[in-house]
């Protein structure tokens, strides 16, 4: 679907799917990785790939994007348009993992 994509689009449909900023996205993993038994012991916290990539893509500007970064940002609009807005928990939980609540407009 993005592979076509130019960087300057990929940047704006990857911001307008994210619809979470950075500290509620930040604050999502968190609370979804510390789950009922309290945070793991790894240094990641147990938050999800995908998820801390999009963290990491949001604290970015364009001109430093990297292959990977392109890479996770076409992933995530994949999803996005791939799902759609689907409320379901098990669908919602998955969209808010990298960014995008389908309960905003």
């Amino acid at each position: 679907m993005t592979e076509g994509f130019d960087t300057d689009t990929l940047w704006d449909e990857f911001h307008r799917v994210v619809n979470m900023n950075s500290e509620e996205l930040r604050e999502y993993l968190l609370a979804d990785a510390s789950d009922e038994v309290g945070f793991p012991p790894d240094p990641d916290l147990g938050i999800d790939e995908v998820g801390r990539r999009v963290l990491h893509v949001l604290g970015k500007r364009k001109i430093d994007l990297t292959k990977e970064d392109l890479d996770v940002m076409r992933q995530v609009v994949d999803l996005v348009q791939t799902m759609g807005d689907l409320t379901d928990d098990d669908s919602r939980h998955e969209l808010m993992t990298v960014g995008h609540d389908p309960l905003r407009g």
